[in-house]
């Protein structure tokens, strides 16, 4: 398992990436916010990668809602992610999560935060952000899909 930027030449991974129905409730397939990065430098679109596989979907924003769920300066807000529905169920989620913490200290060395923002009927991703060391910072956010809790780990 490995964390990649996108690139173009994951264009046909990102056009064959599924997500179900339930899964689209909580998050969005990947082609807006690659759409995004390509206006914004601070908004960086990462796939994890399995033997050549798609197997999840995730953005760092390092500055555009980071403000919403954290005062330190020094954080990124990790949003939109999913998982590929036919990849559900293997540990791909949590191999990539487990590799998150080193991938954003080569990456952003600054960076000594990672939050998240979870809906609180999405009990399954809450267990998973905390099996992989994210813990409730308390704070609870509204949104169009309900409320949402935050989350975070420090590096």
């Amino acid at each position: 398992m490995r964390i990649e930027p996108f690139k173009p030449a994951f264009q046909l991974l990102i056009d064959q990436y599924q997500l179900s129905d339930e899964q689209l409730i909580y998050t969005g397939m990947p082609d807006f916010p690659i759409k995004i990065a390509e206006k914004f430098s601070f908004i960086h679109p990462l796939l994890g990668i399995e033997n050549g596989n798609l197997t999840t979907f995730f953005v760092i924003d390092e500055k555009k809602d980071v403000h919403l769920y954290t005062e330190n300066t020094h954080a990124v807000l990790l949003r939109t992610f999913s998982t590929d529905q036919r990849m559900q169920g293997k540990g791909y989620a949590k191999k990539v999560l487990l590799l998150l913490p080193d991938y954003i200290k080569s990456q952003f060395p600054s960076v000594t935060e990672i939050v998240l923002a979870v809906n609180e009927e999405n009990i399954a991703a809450q267990k998973l952000y905390e099996k992989t060391g994210f813990s409730d910072t308390s704070m609870r956010v509204s949104s169009d899909t309900g409320l949402l809790k935050v989350m975070h780990l420090m590096l």
